[in-house]
């Protein structure tokens, strides 16, 4: 993850001349100049929708100032930062950057946090947690850097107040970031909260789930349009219905939780509820959308249809308990997506390769008409089906490298069958 590269004018300094001087940062204005000039934020992603996530961005009237690995760095007021979380369905955090500069060691950390206004940014009685990312960071621990600046964020707490507030590396209120280079920091406060993956719509899942962001942005590359059919054959715990059924009724992600900006002093709470009144307005009323799903498990379908009913949108989803060998295609065309077992989530690759040709099978006997794409890591997958990719995406689920293999099934285009003698 690069975080912000795009980087302001700095005067060329030599190691020398670094090491007779401290480093100078540079500050995002006080709360009460945020009107006059915009904030810089950097907008984190899953790694593959960086592209998509800039476009989504300028949606909402964001000014995209440079897209990079993991995320793309945005300017804009406080409304603009309201809106992407609200209505981002492929960011996973929005970061609002609150100084950048030069460091040589761990006291230079500190001493650029020391110099931040957190005071005046979140109240002590909030707890809160650093994190610290490093690309060719060269200090010797991630874990000393990031104790350095905790300590820095309590100091000036005492110093301004008279107390300090408390760490909560799990639930904090407040989380700040750190990304270290190998001589620039960038310091940022997150204004999510808890990730924007988390809906507020799953209350139950099966192993391993899709993250809705990452299948929010699948959805995007495949293409589908509201109101064109959707079948997910194998729908787990049903991410990709739930985020299809939110663009078809037009509900923005967030609408049903909370968010870290609400808990900092900056919080404009008129701007806010304007905000999301606009998104409430918007939302359709609930009915079929031409979105199927189904499983193998029945397990899987009792809590799809769970998460589907928590969501309220139980009413814009079919969904049923069928193999995918054995499923029907409930209309003659439209978009088919997957995400199927992994070899290193059931640990059985034979279990997949003796699938897999079952699967090809069925998409060329059943789905013609049909684009179908599939998210795997296994890159035997389209050679097992004996079917052709069109189109194979690099994407990251976690820490695993996939492809999204899109297969275009038109009739008779694909067969890989011998011909008969």
């Amino acid at each position: 993850m690069a975080f912000d590269t795009n980087k302001p004018r700095v005067q060329n300094n030599t190691r020398e001349q670094h090491n007779q001087r401290a480093p100078q940062g540079q500050q995002s204005r006080p709360p009460q100049a945020s009107r006059q000039a915009p904030n810089r934020y950097f907008a984190t992603c899953p790694r593959g929708l960086e592209q998509l996530l800039a476009d989504e961005l300028k949606q909402i009237s964001a000014k995209v100032v440079n897209v990079t690995d993991g995320g793309v760095s945005f300017d804009g007021d406080w409304s603009i930062c309201y809106a992407a979380n609200l209505h981002s369905r492929l960011a996973t955090r929005i970061l609002w950057q609150v100084g950048r500069g030069k460091y040589l060691n761990e006291e230079d950390l500190f001493n650029a946090a020391y110099k931040m206004n957190w005071p005046q940014w979140f109240d002590v009685k909030h707890d809160f947690m650093v994190k610290v990312t490093g690309v060719k960071c060269p200090l010797k621990s991630l874990e000393f850097a990031t104790l350095k600046i905790k300590d820095a964020v309590c100091d000036k707490f005492r110093q301004a107040v008279g107390s300090r507030p408390y760490i909560d590396t799990k639930t904090p209120s407040v989380r700040i970031h750190a990304y270290l280079t190998t001589d620039e920091y960038q310091y940022y406060v997150d204004t999510s909260g808890a990730a924007l993956y988390q809906r507020g719509n799953r209350g139950a899942s099966i192993e391993a789930p899709l993250r809705e962001n990452l299948a929010a942005g699948i959805l995007k590359l495949t293409g589908w349009q509201v109101g064109q059919p959707l079948l997910d054959p194998m729908c787990g715990s049903g991410t990709f219905l739930l985020e299809a059924a939110m663009v078809a009724l037009d509900m923005a992600p967030g609408i049903k939780r909370e968010f870290g900006f609400e808990k900092l002093k900056t919080f404009e709470s008129d701007t806010w509820k304007k905000i999301k009144n606009q998104a409430l307005s918007k939302v359709k009323k609930v009915s079929f959308q031409k979105i199927y799903g189904s499983d193998m498990d029945l397990r899987a379908v009792r809590v799809t249809k769970q998460n589907l009913e928590a969501a309220g949108l139980l009413e814009a989803v079919q969904v049923s308990h069928v193999d995918m060998l054995n499923v029907i295609p409930p209309v003659d065309h439209g978009v088919l997506v997957a995400n199927p077992p992994y070899g290193v989530r059931i640990g059985e690759d034979e279990v997949l390769t003796l699938l897999y040709p079952k699967m090809g099978e069925t998409l060329k006997h059943k789905f013609a008409g049909w684009n179908t794409y599939f998210l795997t890591n296994d890159l035997r997958m389209p050679k097992l089906m004996r079917l052709s990719p069109s189109k194979k995406t690099p994407l990251f689920n976690g820490p695993l490298e996939c492809r999204l293999f899109e297969i275009k099934m038109v009739a008779g285009s694909n067969r890989k069958d011998k011909p008969e003698v």
